[in-house]
């Protein structure tokens, strides 16, 4: 019986990175010997244990062969006889494909050190096409490791462009799609997940929604990228300089899914884009099972987010109706992920990189002196029932409008006139 660390935990070590769950493989035992040693077995598939002091997971080594349809159509074996390479041979890429003896010496069959130098994602063998889920597994450890500069090899881009046009994806569960996702919106460069996914033709596939805004225009003017399918993965990449919240980013990824609902005669304007885009929304979260504070996020940026370019227009009335319609006052956490989503979508944009967007800022601070008002006030003087809330709006309005008087006349103008007028955006 001989144990390995495997997988992960050295591919990060090597990069001197943190994070990588410790697994090992166990080489000539049985599931019978394992259990004699007190380790404690989960998952039914095939044997894993528990370490019982370190809680670690330990596999016995297996060879798998392809037998049915998607991702868990394989027989696994779990021979005392079979080997090391055997199992490190059944993995993706050839930087997990690696294995640490007790005494720290690295066992690399398939070059996964030398990739890991050159920055190269590579699939170990040819059973790769096997395993539909390893198009996800890819793309997401293309975007975890983007900022050190890894690629996927071509030869890999051509097998899952293979398992793509093969319609095995659509063995794909919901949930397994949306962890790999989930994971893909954790990392430092989400919008390569993506871009990768289109690259391959699984963008359509997966996330349908989010393709179909490719070959959409917007009016140059305002939009030098032209495509609004690139303008999205511009704001993905923004938002994530912002915040690593995947709340956020996913709200961020979806924010102009109606564009790609405006008719064609109606283009490069979007009248109604915001409206348009809350039934793509619930079609892509029920179709992949996206949890429920996610998808209340997303509804907000997606109906709202244009309104803050031309905060002021509606003087202070409005803005305190648009805090009311985010119901800010019982849900004040989600206010700052909304401003940075706005703030995202102006940067988001071909040039608009480096511009300033202050509006942001006053408006967060606009939130917290209307915060400010509290129900005791107005109650101590009499006030009740439906009383109440009109008072506390009215104060208010008051405060916004005082607000506003010391902001820069320069705020005022861009919010009237740095964008297409309102009608373009709201309904």
């Amino acid at each position: 019986m001989q144990e390995y660390l495997v997988g992960g935990a050295i591919r990060d070590q090597l990069l001197k990175i943190d994070g990588a769950d410790r697994d090992h493989v166990v080489v000539g035992s049985t599931p019978q010997e394992m259990l004699d040693l007190g380790f404690t077995q989960v998952g039914n598939d095939f044997p894993v244990f528990i370490h019982p002091k370190t809680g670690e997971e330990y596999a016995l080594a297996r060879t798998e062969k392809k037998q049915g349809h998607g991702y868990t159509g394989f027989v696994c074996s779990f021979d005392k006889d079979v080997t090391l390479e055997e199992d490190l041979q059944r993995r993706d890429l050839t930087i997990n494909a690696m294995a640490m003896d007790k005494n720290g010496k690295i066992i690399d069959p398939y070059g996964g050190q030398n990739d890991l130098n050159n920055r190269i994602l590579r699939h170990v063998s040819p059973s790769f096409i096997e395993d539909p889920l390893r198009v996800l597994r890819v793309a997401r450890f293309a975007a975890k490791l983007h900022y050190l500069g890894f690629y996927i090899a071509d030869e890999t881009i051509s097998l899952m462009k293979e398992i793509t046009e093969s319609g095995e994806l659509s063995s794909l569960t919901p949930e397994r799609i949306w962890i790999e996702t989930q994971k893909a919106l954790n990392t430092s460069d989400p919008q390569i997940f993506f871009i990768i996914l289109r690259k391959i033709g699984a963008l359509k596939i997966i996330f349908p929604e989010v393709d179909a805004l490719f070959g959409v225009p917007g009016p140059k003017r305002w939009h030098p990228e032209i495509d609004s399918g690139i303008h999205t993965f511009m704001t993905l990449r923004r938002i994530s300089l912002e915040t690593s919240d995947p709340k956020t980013r996913f709200a961020m990824l979806c924010h102009d899914l109606g564009k790609a609902l405006t008719p064609k005669n109606e283009w490069p304007h979007h009248h109604n884009h915001c409206a348009l885009g809350v039934e793509p929304l619930k079609q892509l979260c029920k179709r992949l099972k996206v949890p429920k504070d996610y998808e209340e996020l997303a509804y907000i940026v997606v109906f709202h987010h244009s309104y803050m370019h031309h905060l002021y227009r509606n003087g202070a009335e409005g803005i305190v109706n648009l805090l009311d319609e985010l119901d800010a006052w019982r849900r004040p956490q989600r206010i700052k992920p909304f401003v940075q989503c706005c703030k995202c979508d102006f940067l988001g944009r071909k040039g608009f990189e480096n511009r300033p967007f202050p509006r942001a800022d006053y408006f967060l601070a606009i939130f917290s002196l209307c915060l400010s008002v509290k129900a005791g006030e107005f109650i101590s003087q009499g006030c009740t029932g439906k009383d109440i809330g009109i008072k506390m709006h009215e104060k208010r309005v008051a405060l916004v409008k005082e607000f506003m008087k010391m902001l820069p006349q320069g705020e005022i103008d861009d919010s009237l006139n740095e964008m297409p007028p309102i009608s373009e955006f709201k309904d």
